[in-house]
C-alpha cells in the first residue's frame, strides 16, 4: 500500500505507539507484504526465524518485535505485537468499507455493461466495453481495464486469507490491497480473486479464466494465460506470461511459474518451474512422469 503523501517514521512511531531506531524524518512510502515489499516500504517479521529476510529485503524500514542491529539505510520500528502494528498502521491510512457505506468515486467507461444484480463498492474504476454478468461483486478499490467479461457469481476483491493464531483464536491480517484486471481479460462464472493484503492481485492482458477458480492475495497472473476450471492459486504466486494451467490444478503459496509452461490437470505445485510441460500431485517434467510409468509397468 502506498501512502497519499509520504510519512515520517517519527509519525508512523506515534500512530502504534513503537520504539523508533532511525532519523525522525526518515521517509516512508507505504507498508507492503514480504513477498512484495519495495524500497521506502515498511515490512513487518514477528519471529526470529525470518528476521534475516525481513532486515535484508527491499524493505527500508522494519517493524520488528526485537531491538536489533539496524542495516545501513535503514530504520527500525519495535513493537511488542507488529502483527497488530501493521494492521494498524493500514487501516489508519485506508478506509475499509466492506460494503457498509453509501457507494461512490465509482468510474464507468464508455459501452460498459453492468447487470443491475451486480455488487460494487467504493472507489472503483471499470474501463470501456466491458460486461459484468447479474450477481459479481466487484470489491473496493477494484481495477478493471477496456473489454473486459465477468460471468455471474464472481467476486473480485475478497478478504486474503492471512491469519495467525493467538490463544487458540485466529487473528486476522486485514487486506487493504485490490484487484487489478488488464484489458481484454474473460472471467469466468464463480470465479474468486483476492484482493492484496497491501498490494494488487493482478490478472494479466488477454487472459482467460473458466468457471470455478480461485487466486489468493498477491499473485500475479502473467499475460494471455489460460486457466481451466477448479484451479485453486494460493497468494503470493507469480504465473509469468502464456502459461496453460489445466483443470484442478493446486499450487502452493509464493511459488513463480516461467513463461510459457504448461501444467496439466491435477499437478500439485510446490516449487518453482521453468519452462515445460508438467504432470502429478508433485508436478514433474511430464516425459519423466511417462518414463517412470512404463517402467513400473514393466516390472509386473
Amino acid at each position: 500500500m502506498t501512502f497519499n503523501q509520504p510519512q515520517t517514521l517519527k509519525t508512523i512511531a506515534e500512530i502504534i505507539g513503537a520504539q523508533m531506531i532511525g532519523d525522525d524524518h526518515f521517509p516512508v512510502l507505504g507498508t507492503n507484504e514480504i513477498h512484495r515489499v519495495k524500497s521506502g516500504e515498511i515490512v513487518f517479521v514477528n519471529h526470529p526465524k525470518y528476521y534475516d529476510k525481513a532486515l535484508n529485503s527491499e524493505a527500508t524500514i522494519i517493524l520488528i518485535d526485537k531491538e536489533v542491529d539496524c542495516p545501513p539505510g535503514k530504520a527500525l520500528l519495535v513493537s511488542d505485537d507488529p502483527f497488530r502494528d501493521f494492521n494498524k498502521i493500514n487501516t489508519h491510512f485506508t478506509k475499509i468499507y466492506n460494503f457498509t457505506d453509501e457507494l461512490h468515486e465509482v468510474e464507468v467507461g464508455e459501452g460498459t455493461k453492468i447487470h443491475s444484480s451486480a455488487v460494487l463498492g467504493n472507489d472503483i474504476k471499470i474501463g470501456k466495453n466491458c460486461h459484468i454478468f447479474p450477481n459479481v461483486v466487484i470489491g473496493d478499490r477494484t481495477i478493471i481495464g477496456d473489454n473486459v467479461i465477468i460471468q455471474s457469481g464472481t467476486v473480485l476483491g475478497g478478504d486474503a486469507f492471512y491469519y495467525r493464531k493467538v490463544d487458540g483464536n485466529f487473528d486476522r491480517l486485514i487486506s487493504v490491497g485490490n484487484v487489478i484486471i488488464e484489458n481484454n481479460v474473460e472471467i469466468g462464472n464463480n470465479c474468486t480473486i483476492d484482493r492484496g493484503v497491501t498490494d494488487s492481485t493482478i490478472i494479466g492482458e488477454g487472459s482467460i479464466l473458466d468457471n470455478q477458480i480461485q487466486i489468493g492475495h498477491d499473485t500475479i497472473i502473467g499475460k494471455k494465460c489460460l486457466i481451466a476450471s477448479q484451479t485453486g492459486i494460493a497468494g503470493c504466486c507469480i504465473i509469468e506470461d502464456e502459461v496453460t494451467i489445466w483443470g484442478q490444478v493446486g499450487m502452493a503459496s509464493g511459488v513463480r511459474v516461467e513463461s510459457g509452461t504448461v501444467l496439466l490437470a491435477k499437478c500439485g505445485v510446490n516449487r518453482d518451474l521453468k519452462k515445460g510441460t508438467y504432470f502429478g500431485l508433485i508436478a514433474e517434467e511430464f516425459k519423466q512422469f511417462l518414463r517412470k510409468e512404463i517402467k513400473v509397468k514393466n516390472l509386473k
